[in-house]
């Protein structure tokens, strides 16, 4: 267990900046890849979600139906099926070759929906800063399951890869579900300040969660094991804002495994997952930046509030 500190400088020979025209108007909430060279993001602008190919830089699709702005989007593997939650408490799921309405509403929460998540066995998990989370089934659109649990504020979630287990963060700490039963496996040691992100690794060991906060204080991601839960690896600590996103990278073969975080401060950092920060891109202007997709092991795409998406190579 250990603090991996990083100081603001730029290394321009990780990664790249190359900024397209903003596939939205206002700012942007979220991000997730579609496909090798296409992504998905929703914002504030028009409610809406774009399918857009940054590859060419041009939008391909915009769907319209939520009433408020979009807070997450994720996309279901293997499928044309794209899946949104916003500030209207409402989880839509669209098929990109059945048009630009949704097929599909889920409808139950009582506060902004801040966390939707797909299981590969066709199960959709929300979470909402009403304290529920809740598992429905994709294709009837039925909860089939509801837990509450107080001041739950739920501010993310995302499945276990090969499990059924789903990682969920809140307002101070991040907490491990059973999908089977519905119930609380495990509640990791409380954080001083808000969990804003979490992300596990492929091979379903680890997860990172990241934490709001200003002026230095706060502002880190931290590496979990998830094979001893509650076990702290590590801390990457040198965002001077919010974290307000972190991932896991995809590693070519035989590399190390790497973290990206991205900030208030309107930066992203690449860390080596064990040793230390590789380098930090500024993008000055860009505002919060909030969201982060990997394409591959060297295509990132970061979303910002103020200059739209940006592609990191």
């Amino acid at each position: 267990m250990g603090k991996l500190q990083s100081k603001f400088r730029k290394r321009s020979d990780l990664y790249q900046v190359q900024q397209y025209e903003p596939a939205h108007q206002g700012s942007i909430n979220a991000v997730v890849s579609l496909s090798p060279e296409a992504c998905v993001s929703g914002g504030s602008d028009q409610q809406a979600v774009v399918v857009y190919d940054w590859t060419q830089g041009r939008m391909c699709q915009s769907l319209h139906g939520h009433t408020r702005e979009v807070t997450k989007v994720v996309c279901y593997p293997g499928t044309t099926w794209i899946f949104s939650a916003s500030r209207d408490k409402a989880v839509f799921m669209w098929d990109l070759n059945q048009g630009y309405e949704p097929i599909q509403e889920f409808c139950g929460h009582e506060l902004v929906v801040n966390g939707i998540a797909i299981s590969p066995g066709r199960k959709l998990c929300s979470g909402s800063r009403d304290n529920w989370m809740c598992l429905w089934d994709i294709e009837s659109a039925k909860c089939e399951q509801r837990h509450n649990i107080s001041r739950n504020l739920v501010t993310h979630v995302c499945w276990v890869p090969g499990s059924s287990t789903i990682a969920q963060t809140s307002e101070d700490k991040t907490i491990i579900w059973d999908s089977r039963v519905w119930q609380v496996t495990h509640t990791f040691p409380a954080k001083q300040y808000i969990q804003t992100h979490c992300d596990v690794s492929v091979n379903g060991h680890y997860l990172v969660s990241s934490s709001n906060g200003f002026g230095g204080q706060g502002c880190e991601a931290t590496l979990w094991d998830l094979r001893q839960p509650g076990c702290k690896v590590v801390e990457y600590r040198g965002h001077l804002q919010t974290t307000a996103c972190c991932v896991f990278l995809p590693s070519n073969a035989g590399g190390s495994p790497l973290v990206a975080t991205s900030s208030h401060d309107s930066s992203v950092k690449i860390w080596d997952q064990n040793t230390a920060c590789l380098g930090t891109l500024s993008l000055d202007g860009a505002g919060p930046l909030v969201s982060l997709a990997p394409s591959d092991p060297v295509n990132l795409i970061c979303a910002s509030f103020n200059s739209g998406l940006h592609h990191l190579q």
